[in-house]
């Protein structure tokens, strides 16, 4: 039979979309055929213990190491090699190709016949860096596919390849779970239950930090307020950049119409979609390039749940609207752009409910995690 072996730093129940993108690719290939090696989330007691809970809980095998961070050090290296001789695997997929792609040649030594390499935002901002590019060519030369979230990506990753890598990628982005995010997902009492039922709600759900532009957001209320009295800006997820967000509120003069959640269950994620009337994440690109949206699967799935979206011009972010059709692109720097884009959508519900339809079209046709599924199998 044939096995795979995956080889990843980024796996539940540590959060993020990377580690989603991950699992749910995971869900749908046959648990019979790959075994998971994988970072431990925290070393706490909690958190040893919610990781074991989790790995019970899964379909196939998880292997993991004692280390937080997983890395291609030399020990980790013998462990991946061991289990894809345990396990009889023939075939080895690197959950994100930088850095654990340079254990590809040792792997291929131990019999590997198939090493695919999937980049995410954060390969594009290494191949950026002298040093971090050659690392990225050594895993080109070494992996049979490295695959790649959009055309931003693609063209950045490639630039670090030689020709005949690049000419290897394929298009592997993450997808969306439409029967999960859908337009009777909750929302209707989550608004009730946040005092929001009758007030039009600017939804953002993200982790809290500076990239993804919530910042953006909170500016530009006083101008989104000046036509939409009632509006409130509900910020859905945790994260470090919190405090200054709720501070910048109040300094704003907006503190009463931004209400923050905190971190939200994955479970009850697409009832806070739900709550909106329009999703925006006027996401921006920052430190030179090097930290950047690698797609943005927020927008996607807002739009499974049928909103209408207004996103950041970062990286690949554009990748995930239909610009003009299910949402709009702004300058994730300027908050008068992302206010205006509000301002239009939340004033006319015929254009939030044609684009929030058309989104929930476009996810049906293009973004389902099963269509991608197959495309990862025949990758490997």
């Amino acid at each position: 039979m044939h096995k795979t072996l995956i080889v990843t730093n980024d796996f539940p129940p540590r959060p993020g979309g990377i580690q989603a993108f991950l699992h749910n690719m995971a869900l749908r290939l046959d648990p019979e055929r790959f075994v998971v090696y994988a970072s431990t989330w925290k070393r706490s007691p909690e958190g040893v213990e919610a990781t074991a809970a989790f790995d019970a809980e899964q379909p196939f095998t998880v292997v993991r190491d004692r280390t937080t961070m997983l890395l291609p050090t030399p020990g980790a290296t013998r462990r991946a090699v061991g289990l894809l001789r345990e396990h009889g695997c023939t075939s080895v997929w690197f959950g994100a190709a930088a850095p654990l792609g340079l254990m590809a040649p040792a792997l291929r030594r131990a019999g590997a016949e198939r090493l695919v390499a999937t980049t995410h935002g954060h390969e594009a901002g290494w191949a950026q860096l002298p040093a971090a590019r050659q690392l990225l060519r050594r895993i080109g030369e070494s992996t049979d596919t490295i695959t790649y979230l959009g055309e931003y990506t693609r063209s950045r990753i490639a630039s670090a390849l030689t020709p005949e890598a690049a000419s290897r990628m394929v298009q592997l982005p993450p997808g969306v779970d439409e029967e999960t995010f859908h337009p009777g997902s909750g929302g209707d009492v989550v608004r009730a239950r946040l005092g929001l039922t009758d007030r039009p709600v600017v939804v953002c759900v993200s982790r809290l930090v500076p990239r993804k532009g919530q910042d953006t957001l909170i500016l530009a209320m006083p101008r989104i307020l000046a036509k939409e009295p009632e509006a409130v800006l509900l910020i859905v997820g945790g994260g470090p950049y919190e405090q200054d967000l709720r501070k910048l509120a109040y300094d704003t003069g907006v503190a009463d119409a931004v209400r923050f959640t905190g971190a939200v269950p994955w479970s009850e994620l697409p009832a806070h979609y739900g709550t909106g009337d329009v999703f925006a994440m006027p996401c921006r690109t920052r430190r030179g390039g090097l930290d950047v949206e690698g797609l943005g699967i927020v927008y996607l799935e807002a739009s499974a749940t049928g909103l209408p979206v207004v996103a950041g011009d970062s990286g690949g972010a554009p990748d995930a609207v239909l610009d003009g059709e299910t949402g709009w692109v702004v300058r994730g720097d300027l908050p008068d752009d992302s206010a205006d884009r509000i301002i239009t959508l939340l004033g006319d519900p015929e254009l939030r409910r044609h684009m929030g339809e058309r989104g929930r079209r476009w996810v049906e046709e293009r973004w389902r995690w099963d269509l991608l599924a197959e495309g990862l199998k025949e990758l490997l």
